[in-house]
């Protein structure tokens, strides 16, 4: 059996959590959405330049969907921090994510303006529950 190489710090990827808890990912909260679809477009459109993964309830429900990108480590050490988007309920947007993921993300690159729409600002202890 073989060991896996670790990987430096410095090339830890950006990280996308997607809310699928109570409301984010419910077509009675948000219908005309294929919910199911959209983790695995999000990852087709990415083609591996970041992780994915679902989270339980985030606690913004008022926000569903919810998708939230955290820097790589190169983009935390740039300045870059985790930043929120809400509404989320098109594949333009989950375009546009990708496409800014794919070019560094938070700290390296200035995300598409037509993102600034969807961007809000969380209170810390909904911040720090994703943090840990």
């Amino acid at each position: 059996m073989t060991k896996k190489a670790a990987r430096p710090a410095s090339a830890a990827p950006c990280r996308i959590t997607v809310c699928r808890g109570c409301c984010c990912g419910d077509p009675a909260k948000v219908p005309g959405v294929d919910h199911a679809g959209q983790i695995p477009r999000l990852r087709e459109a990415l083609d591996g330049a970041a992780q994915v993964r679902a989270s339980e309830c985030l606690d913004v429900c008022d926000q569903a969907n919810v998708i939230v990108v955290q820097p790589s480590a190169a983009g935390r050490a740039a300045g870059g921090r985790p930043v929120w988007l809400g509404l989320v309920n098109d594949d333009e947007a989950l375009a546009d994510i990708a496409a800014w993921v794919r070019a560094g993300g938070p700290g390296l690159a200035e995300p598409p303006g037509v993102l600034d729409l969807y961007e809000f600002t969380v209170s810390r202890r909904v911040g720090k529950a994703l943090e840990g």
